[in-house]
Order: C-alpha cells, then sequence, then structure tokens
C-alpha cells in the first residue's frame, strides 16, 4: 500500500546520497508548464512501457506527484501492481508544493540545458551569428557546418550545406578537423544545448577554429534565412584515421579527468548480480549500429542525446551509469560530460562492445523494445475485434470509437469516427463524458498495446462492454480500411506531446523558448 511523504520528506531525499526516483505522472505538457526540479516526467500512460529501464530495480524508492493527488495514486497502485514496493505520493501534489513555498521550473530536459548555457558561459564558448555564417558561406570555401541533432531531425530541414554528425560521434571527427586548421568549423543544433556541447566537446579535444551556431537553426529563421528541406545527404562515416586516433584521444581524456573504466568481469558481474542497487548501461553509439550488437539489457541512447536528455534516461537518482560505445572514444566523452554535470558514479566499459563480443559475452540484435510490463496479463482478459468486423458494424450509432495513443498519433490517422482521450485521463474522466457503463466500447491505438492496458482500466471502473480494435490502427490500415486525420474528436486537452518550437515553425514560440534558454544561464 501507498504511503504519502510530506514536501519535507522529499526535499531530504533529493539531497540524499541513496537510491530514489521522482516522478511527475501528469502529461508532458503539464510538466513542461511547471515542474518540480530534478524530477523526471513519466506519464501514467507511460509507466508500463518505461518504468523497467527507468527503475530496473524494483525495491528502490519512488515518488509519484501530480497536481493534487488523484493520478498519482492511481500511478502508484499500477506502480505496486507492477511489483514496485517502495511507492509514495507526494502529499498535496504539486499544489502543495507551490503552497509550501518550494521551488517550481518550467520547459523539459531543464538540468540539461542549465548546464549548456552554464558552460557556454564559464568557458566563454565562441559562436557565431546566422547573418555571420551566410556571410561566410558566400565567400569562404574552408567551411564546414556540422549538425549534431539526431538524423530524424536533421532529415526535416538544416542549414543550406550543413553535414549531420551527431554529437556523440564529433570525437570520431577530431582528427580530421585537426588537419584543417584554416577550415571555419561551425557546430549547430535546433537551439543552443547542442551546440554550445558539441564546440566545447571539439575544444576540448584541442580543436580552436570551431564555433557555435547561435540559437541553432532557430536563430537562423529568426534572421529571416530559408533553411534547406529534406536534405538527401546521409551521414558521412568518420575517416578510419580519425577514427582510430579517437581512441587514444579518449584514453587520454580519461586521464587528465581520472573518469574511471570497469572491465568487462566486473560489468557482467554487476549485471548478473540481483542486489547491485541500480546500473545503467547507456550504448552511445547510433540506432543502426545497435540494432546491428548490443550488449543485452543495455539502452541504446546517442551520446548528444544522452546529455542533452539525461533526465529522461536516468532517473534513479546516485545510480551506477556505464557508458559503452564500440570501443571506448564516444563513451568516454559521454562520461566526461555526465561528471561535469554532477552524476557521482559514471564509467566506462573498458573495450568497448568489442572486446565485450571478442571474449564471448552475449550480444543480442535488433531494436530496443520493451513488452510493457504487466501487457500480457492485460491482453488476457481483454477482448479484441477485427478490422472488418468493427467497419461493418460502424453504422451502428451506439458503438463507441475511443482512441489513446498519442494526440500526435490520432492527428495523423485514426478509425473514421474515433474520439480521442489519453489514456493517463480515460478511467478518471470518461464516466463524465459517457456515463452508460453498459455502452459498446472499441479502443484503438497505434499498435494495440495502448488500447488493451487501457481495456483494463475500464473494465476495473465498471464497464462492461469494451473492446480492443486488434493490430490497432496500422491493423486498420493494413485491411485497406479508410482513417481519418486531424484533432476535431478530442475529449481532453491534447497536452500529452510536446514539440520542440523548431518543428513547429512558429516564430514566437522560437523567440521565447530562446529566451527561456539564456534564463537558466543567470
Amino acid at each position: 500500500m501507498s504511503t504519502l511523504i510530506s514536501c519535507r520528506g522529499v526535499d531530504a531525499l533529493m539531497t540524499s546520497d541513496g537510491l530514489f526516483a521522482v516522478f511527475d505522472v501528469r502529461e508532458r505538457g503539464e510538466y513542461n508548464e511547471r515542474q518540480i526540479p530534478s524530477t523526471t516526467s513519466l506519464p501514467r500512460s507511460q509507466i508500463e512501457f518505461r518504468i523497467s529501464q527507468l527503475v530496473p530495480n524494483p525495491t528502490v524508492p519512488i515518488v509519484v506527484y501530480d497536481e493534487g493527488e488523484i493520478r498519482s495514486s492511481l500511478a502508484a497502485k499500477t506502480l505496486a501492481q507492477l511489483g514496485y514496493a517502495q511507492v509514495s505520493i507526494l502529499d498535496g501534489g504539486l499544489t502543495g508544493w507551490r503552497k509550501d513555498g518550494r521551488t517550481t521550473v518550467s520547459g523539459v530536459n531543464v538540468s540539461s540545458k542549465a548546464f549548456g548555457e552554464r558552460v557556454h558561459h564559464e568557458r566563454s564558448i565562441p559562436d557565431i551569428s546566422p547573418e555571420e555564417l551566410k556571410a561566410l558561406q558566400a565567400r569562404s570555401a574552408s567551411l564546414v557546418v556540422l549538425d549534431v541533432r539526431t538524423p530524424e531531425e536533421y532529415g526535416r530541414f538544416c542549414i543550406p550545406n550543413g553535414v549531420n554528425v551527431p554529437g556523440g560521434d564529433l570525437i570520431l571527427w577530431a582528427e580530421e578537423l585537426k588537419q584543417r586548421p584554416d577550415t571555419a568549423v561551425v557546430i549547430n543544433c535546433a537551439g543552443r544545448t547542442r551546440s554550445i556541447i558539441g564546440t566545447a566537446a571539439l575544444r576540448r579535444l584541442g580543436l580552436t577554429n570551431v564555433r557555435a551556431l547561435k540559437n541553432g537553426t532557430m536563430g537562423w529563421v529568426l534572421a529571416g534565412l530559408e533553411l534547406e528541406t529534406r536534405p538527401q545527404r546521409k551521414s558521412p562515416p568518420a575517416p578510419p584515421v580519425s577514427r582510430e586516433k579517437a581512441v587514444a584521444l579518449a584514453a587520454r581524456v580519461a586521464a587528465e579527468e581520472k573518469i574511471p573504466w570497469i572491465s568487462m568481469r566486473q560489468a557482467s558481474s554487476t549485471l548478473a548480480s540481483m542486489n547491485n542497487g541500480v546500473t545503467y548501461l547507456i550504448d552511445v553509439r547510433s540506432e543502426s549500429e545497435y540494432e546491428a550488437g548490443h550488449i543485452l539489457g543495455s539502452i541504446n541512447v546517442p551520446g548528444g542525446q544522452a546529455v542533452q536528455r539525461a533526465d529522461d534516461f536516468v532517473a534513479v537518482r546516485n545510480a551506477q551509469i556505464i557508458f559503452i560505445s564500440n570501443e571506448s572514444a564516444r563513451a568516454v566523452m559521454a562520461a566526461y560530460w555526465y561528471r561535469q554535470m554532477g552524476f557521482p558514479n559514471v564509467s566506462v566499459l573498458e573495450g568497448g562492445l568489442r572486446a565485450w563480443s571478442k571474449h564471448g559475452e552475449n550480444v543480442a540484435k535488433g531494436a530496443m523494445r520493451n513488452e510493457p510490463l504487466g501487457f500480457e496479463a492485460a491482453k488476457r482478459t481483454a477482448r479484441y475485434v477485427d478490422a472488418q468486423t468493427l467497419h461493418r458494424g460502424q453504422n451502428d450509432s451506439s458503438t463507441l470509437i475511443i482512441d489513446v495513443g498519442t494526440s500526435l498519433e490520432f492527428e495523423s490517422a485514426h478509425v473514421r469516427g474515433a474520439k480521442w482521450i489519453s489514456r493517463g485521463w480515460i478511467d478518471i474522466k470518461l464516466k463524465g463524458f459517457f456515463p452508460d457503463q453498459n455502452r459498446r466500447i472499441v479502443l484503438s491505438c497505434p499498435d494495440g498495446r495502448q488500447s488493451t492496458l487501457a481495456a483494463r482500466s475500464l473494465t476495473e471502473i465498471g464497464y462492461t462492454n469494451v473492446s480492443v480494435l486488434d493490430g490497432g490502427v496500422r491493423g486498420w490500415s493494413a485491411a485497406g480500411l479508410p482513417t481519418e486525420t486531424g484533432l476535431d474528436a478530442c475529449l481532453v486537452e491534447p497536452n500529452d506531446v510536446v514539440l520542440s518550437p523548431s518543428v513547429r515553425g512558429n516564430k514566437e514560440d522560437m523567440q521565447c523558448y530562446l529566451e527561456w534558454e539564456l534564463k537558466l544561464g543567470r
């Protein structure tokens, strides 16, 4: 049974050196507006999907909170059902925290972005304005613009002629760039943080001819300049000689910064132990490299993202973190930044994945995909309806189709006539919209997993005629049936997804976001 914990108790926990996690279980948009500092966003709809990676040891103390206590109580119940033994609810929630006069912050990945601004200030990271870069592009052939965003972000748009080198891979290019001292190197991301960290990383590795693009692609747009859309250039591989020398360069950084190594034997023993506290095994290579082979139990967070979104992946404070790359170069740089951010227990797998596999340790293949906890049990009790059967019965106005995927997914494609509600709200608010608990309800989502879990929740609160669309919207589309788009049929505010202003394209939003980032450094 969950217990209440006071604001003072949470504050004491968060300043301790023990293992613990504090989760905000509201929607991502609510978290973005206001949150308790140094907490992790884990909306109710994501608990079953993410908790095993966020808190791999179910004995670790967990605190959950929302605006008051309704959703946190339900979240605590879910966590208890999934085997988490020490779950507490913040007494009074965020409202109580604020009434107690305690600090809150806004935005996502606040700690990482504030760290980036601190690096910019303390290390006097040089930058270049969009207008200066545009002029430099016009007059100089000795220029390279390295875009350190993810391949997915880069594929939407980039600075004209920019080359995609995700931030964690910069060390692989360091030696190559050193051989071109007359070439101006400009690092850019969507806003500020990854540009600053990427520039600081190359300067730490000995480069002097590198600057950050001030305010990234958003600054470029706000300056009235055109982005290149849908670039077809693929991320080039780092030259072999530069990759080879990166290993020695990383070893030097590790020695100078006193970054500890962990042997394969130690790592294997740690992972095999059931009483090892919490260990995050973070593979900082690209998604394709990870899929080709990785250590079982590791999570894939490419280096630049590992730094920018640390709170999204490392929820248990004071946990052990082991970074992995093919050999060591990229892992060392991730560890370097985490130690700079104040993580106390960070190390690098000695020899990396190559040494691990060479010595016969188990290597898995394929994408990172966890089956949600509790899914099989929910699946056994769920009733399913296939796409064609549902389609034939759609003229029956008494059938209510509800989509519980993300609002972004619903906007992109949903079954004709479906209404949307976040799974984080469905068992709290649905009765207010549809009080007849005997009405036929069919739940959908992209692949049937969220809807299967939602079906169990509705059954538990008394709905008697709940079915799940087998295969979800993807199965519906595969059957050749038409879908609708748009957000016109939302039952609650669609604030479960927070898109970057760079993706939304609204200049006012971009300006506000950049001003927010700058304030973090003050």
